[in-house]
């Protein structure tokens, strides 16, 4: 019933209201709720990636800044460079790399930092990648690649001095070959 109706009802019992008073107590449709960000990265998993830096310092005290590319279908590392100076063309330049051919995805999730210039955003929208920005300090909107960067400190980076770039970069590669050869099954001689 709309306020019309409610007004000549309420008139008939003898009480004059205006329309502002009925529009006032009245209730709403509600409409339907906007989709969550849980569901954003549900729905969109498999056209999803994730970039993000962190810094490592070195022996010298000297920091390294550390781009990791993640695929968000199957938690894959995609790439990851080291550099001292990051700008927004060396890291447009690592997402070309990153994304050879045709393999570029939908989405591009990333975090509000000024290293993500506009030679960054240039790049990006070239490739056809469209680019959501997670809300200022809010890390968990870009869980994936917070988790990648928590492993990487607590695993790798905790227990070892890190001398210069060069360092950095053979690190994970060492501990991954570690890694798998310790779980491949060896064979039997014949």
């Amino acid at each position: 019933m709309g306020h019309p109706g409610i007004i000549g009802e309420l008139a008939k019992l003898g009480i004059k209201v205006a329309k502002s008073t009925v529009d006032k107590y009245r209730l709403r449709a509600r409409k339907p709720p906007s989709p969550t960000w849980k569901s954003f990265l549900k729905n969109h998993i498999t056209d999803l990636a994730s970039i993000d830096f962190f810094v490592v310092p070195t022996i010298r005290f000297k920091l390294l800044f550390v781009l990791v590319v993640l695929a968000h279908s199957r938690r894959q590392v995609i790439h990851f460079n080291v550099t001292e100076h990051p700008s927004a063309q060396w890291t447009g330049q690592q997402i070309v790399e990153a994304f050879p051919w045709d393999s570029t995805p939908s989405y591009l999730l990333r975090d509000r930092d000024a290293v993500y210039g506009s030679a960054f955003q240039r790049r990006v929208q070239s490739m056809g990648i469209e680019q959501v920005l997670s809300a200022p300090r809010s890390p968990w909107q870009n869980p994936s690649v917070e988790w990648l960067i928590g492993i990487l400190r607590r695993e790798c980076l905790d227990h070892v001095i890190v001398l210069s770039e060069c360092c950095r970069r053979r690190l994970p590669t060492e501990d991954r070959r570690a890694r798998r050869s310790d779980f491949e099954p060896f064979a039997l001689p014949s």
